[in-house]
């Protein structure tokens, strides 16, 4: 689910909520030694993030953020901000390229660009997290 997180919207809140999970509490982020990603740089979209992506000419990055349940993808296009909320049983990881991976969900699909250490951790640490929720 694409959406528009800019602004406090309680409803929109409850249902990102019940997809992927409330947000980890304090001592369940230091057990995870962290659950952000940090910047990622985008190298290619689907149509529709794609189209977000093209309004502005700024380097087109996102971060991942872990959930009990699930990713939030957020990145930023003018003024605005999105997620891409996605729950761990339609999340499909691919690694392609040596520096590349692909994440995909339903009909959206974003191939991020992998060039640090830190993104191919922190990719690893989305699998174990899938793997745990599967459980």
């Amino acid at each position: 689910m694409l959406v528009n997180v800019s602004y406090n919207k309680p409803e929109l809140k409850r249902k990102i909520n019940m997809l992927v999970g409330e947000p980890f509490t304090l001592s369940e982020r230091l057990k995870l030694n962290g659950i952000g990603s940090g910047k990622i740089i985008i190298n290619s979209a689907c149509l529709a993030i794609h189209n977000l992506l093209i309004l502005d000419n700024n380097q087109n990055c996102c971060n991942i953020e872990l959930r009990p349940k699930g990713i939030l993808v957020g990145f930023r296009s003018l003024l605005e901000s999105y997620a891409l909320v996605i729950p761990y049983y339609k999340l499909v990881l691919y690694k392609g390229k040596s520096q590349e991976y692909s994440i995909y969900m339903d009909h959206y699909f974003l191939k991020i660009k992998a060039d640090r250490n830190k993104t191919h951790k922190f990719i690893k640490k989305v699998m174990q997290q899938k793997a745990l929720a599967c459980f």
